[in-house]
């Protein structure tokens, strides 16, 4: 049912009073004391942007006021019981999302919880934006997959439940307030509530608010069907309403004679879930059971089953027209039993039996598990951090997504979130974490993966390996010809994430003649070979060892991508290591860096010394931990709240040091490697956090520069574990502006 929306109060000069409205808000919603001064000054902030805004002649001054879109999403937020920050957010959001106040200005005056859930739905509001301005949207010709998508990236985009809540209220403030606007516009803006958020209110399990952008969506979209249903129930109104009344007195006498209280109303029936049942059944109006239905609440599920039994023994029950949502709740947490009889005077009843909490979850879904969660303790952070895990929950539209293949799912393993980015059309597109630019080129279509050159993500210039985030709008620079660069395979540079692209362009390369695989795959292992500096290798035996007739043929798979540098890399170790028993690297760097004592725990950061833990705080891996240097004994572990390393802190600082909890370690053996390139500010910056970001050690360095060329040579010796790590860590450099090459030093 449309929902009627309540006047503000107002002063002489036309001016809302913010008193009187925070006086019939407080008692309304029952709002602390101590609460009102904070909403006050809310109130008084977006009043005074949305006034200088009109003086300055702003363009969005024009339209419908920020300031009583923000107090109308207050009141319908407060019916939802949220907390003081979402409401302080509420008032002020339409002033920020139409640039009359600035969001640092907000976290200055009301904190960063507040400017965190402006911003939030600021996000949300931008992924709406950018999907109305698709030509489908324009038309009405959304596809059920991209509602369904656009519900995801939205999801995948909420980091606080507040935020979702926020949006829905400043929907609803929306789509009241288009009745007289623009056809075209008013059409487009019930289509968005529609298709995106009305199945978001149901998801959440929110419906009071659902029914009301539902029914309103549905008057706006299908005004023909929307005036015909009401006209029906208009006319059966009054008679309707008899017979309901005639139904509860009978219950309640037969409840109170079994000693069970209840609270027994009748319950409107929503337009559009009329409309939607007449067509789901093929039905006309006078078929639809719950037309005329009423709604039982009561203390324990227990009551709820003794309920329908005397409804059942009361009136005969209809076949097939019994569920029971509580046994076997819906997919948003929804339960209740229902039931439809033949009622007095042979006409069909609809009776739902449910208890107060299972109402309260009916009516405010998520808020009013949020609000029940927190009850113990609403100062506790584990305890909102279960709200947020139980949320995501709620939020799972689907336990299969479909659209990709099976390998994207194993490739990455149990992580099953997603993300979602639009097209230069605005389709919206999923793929999994970590994916590139030339991943969605392959998605898009296998020839526009082949021909491309680069990429724009909203609108600037990135590289092919960027790694693609939720709501990026990526368009594709492609060439007249396919050529794929044979670097695309190599997971060290990560180009590529999906395996349906590598597929795509190892099975390029397969189709490429033979001669030109041999001479690719010759240039490809001699360049790596020699970065590697693994040098008197027996190629015949190599190609033996991997299964191939011979040299040529080596080359030939290697060019075809049909075996990668890296697996040939690793044969060719194992024969320059005979004994499989040592460690392969050994032969080829040299002696281990590092020894290490057998122990079920590690430290990091303390290198060779001496470590024990402390037993006055006794700290377990996992623990947040410090270092105290001791006097003969090695490093003592303690426990960062431990009060005598808090003590120790203030008494001996230079004898503190950072430690944490590490894995087994590997053993490390040193590698020297060459590095020339054209000098320029920050290379040396560059290469160090390179390496910091692949956690290699820098043990000794070297830096010769010639001005006149402005080139500098650098020699490092780095820590690595194998031959694996070096080749990454050398291709990564190699990626560096400036840098000409970077190779492993020949003994």
């Amino acid at each position: 049912m449309v929902k009627v929306r309540e006047d503000h109060p107002v002063k002489d000069d036309g001016r809302v009073d913010i008193e009187a409205w925070l006086e019939r808000f407080s008692s309304t919603y029952d709002l602390r004391s101590a609460d009102l001064p904070v909403l006050q000054r809310a109130c008084e902030v977006s009043l005074m942007a949305e006034e200088m805004a009109i003086a300055e002649d702003n363009i969005w001054a024009a339209g419908t006021s920020s300031f009583r879109t923000g107090l109308e999403m207050a009141e319908i937020l407060a019916d939802l019981q949220l907390d003081i920050e979402t409401l302080q957010a509420a008032i002020l959001y339409r002033a920020v999302r139409e640039n009359k106040l600035a969001l640092k200005e907000v976290e200055a005056k009301f904190g960063e919880t507040v400017a965190k859930l402006i911003k939030g739905v600021i996000r949300m509001a931008a992924i709406s934006t950018q999907l109305n301005d698709s030509e489908e949207s324009v038309l009405g010709l959304l596809s059920q997959e991209q509602s369904d998508n656009v519900r995801k990236m939205l999801v995948a985009m909420v980091d606080d439940v507040r935020v979702a809540l926020v949006k829905l209220a400043e929907r609803t403030c929306a789509i009241r307030a288009v009745k007289n606007i623009d056809e075209v516009k008013r059409r487009k803006v019930a289509r968005e509530v529609a298709d995106i958020y009305a199945p978001l209110a149901h998801r959440l399990g929110i419906g009071h608010i659902k029914w009301e952008l539902e029914d309103l969506s549905f008057r706006y979209l299908e005004p023909d069907d929307y005036m015909s249903i009401a006209r029906l129930l208009d006319e059966r109104r009054l008679d309707r309403q008899e017979f309901i009344d005639k139904v509860i007195e009978n219950l309640n006498s037969e409840l109170s004679a079994s000693n069970i209280e209840a609270n027994i109303s009748g319950r409107a029936k929503h337009i559009y879930s009329i409309w939607r049942k007449m067509r789901r059944k093929d039905i006309g109006f006078s078929q639809v059971y719950d037309i005329r239905a009423v709604r039982i609440l009561v203390p324990t599920v227990r009551d709820c089953y003794a309920v329908l039994g005397i409804v059942h023994s009361l009136w005969r029950n209809i076949p097939n027209e019994f569920d029971d949502y509580i046994a076997s709740p819906k997919e948003n947490g929804y339960r209740s039993l229902h039931t439809a009889v033949i009622g007095p005077d042979r006409k069909v009843l609809e009776v739902q039996i449910r208890t107060h909490s299972m109402h309260e979850e009916a009516e405010f879904g998520v808020c009013a598990h949020w609000r029940y969660k927190g009850a113990d303790d609403e100062s506790s952070e584990d305890s909102y951090e279960q709200k947020i895990a139980w949320l995501r929950q709620v939020l799972e539209w689907h336990e299969e997504l479909g659209g990709h293949p099976l390998e994207d799912d194993l490739s990455v393993g149990v992580e099953q979130d997603r993300i979602y980015v639009f097209t230069p059309e605005g389709h919206i597109i999923d793929f999994p974490h970590g994916s590139t630019p030339l991943d969605f080129a392959y998605r898009v279509h296998t020839e526009v993966g082949h021909r491309c050159r680069g990429a724009k993500v909203n609108g600037r210039i990135v590289p092919l390996n960027y790694v693609l985030k939720t709501a990026d709008q990526v368009e594709v620079l492609t060439g007249k010809h396919e050529s794929p660069s044979r670097d695309w395979m190599s997971p060290a540079l990560g180009y590529l994430k999906t395996g349906r692209a590598r597929a795509k362009v190892q099975q390029w390369f397969k189709l490429q003649a033979r001669d030109q695989n041999v001479a690719e795959g010759r240039a490809v292992l001699d360049k790596e070979f020699r970065r590697l500096a693994m040098d008197e290798l027996d190629y015949d035996a190599l190609a033996e060892k991997l299964n191939l007739v011979g040299l040529d043929d080596l080359y030939a798979a290697v060019g075809a991508s049909d075996i990668g540098v890296q697996h040939v890399v690793n044969a060719a170790q194992k024969m320059l290591t005979p004994d499989e028993t040592v460690e392969p690297v050994v032969s080829l760097v040299g002696r281990a860096s590092r020894e290490h004592h057998d122990s079920d725990l590690f430290i990091d950061g303390v290198g060779n010394l001496l470590t024990h833990i402390a037993g006055c705080c006794n700290p377990v891996p996992g623990d947040a931990i410090m270092g105290y240097i001791t006097l003969g004994r090695g490093v003592s572990i303690h426990r960062k709240d431990c009060h005598n390393i808090l003590q120790l802190q203030n008494d001996e600082p230079e004898r503190i040091i950072k430690v944490g909890w590490g894995e087994a370690p590997q053993s490390l053996y040193p590698v020297d490697v060459i590095i020339e390139a054209f000098d320029r500010h920050g290379l040396l910056r560059d290469i160090t956090t390179l390496l910091d970001s692949e956690r290699v050690n820098v043990s000794a360095m070297q830096t010769l520069s010639d001005k006149r060329k402005n080139t500098v040579d650098m020699l490092l010796t780095i820590e690595i574990s194998s031959f694996t790590e070096l080749s990454r860590v050398l291709s990564r450099v190699n990626q560096l502006p400036n840098v000409a090459t970077a190779r492993r030093k020949h003994d």
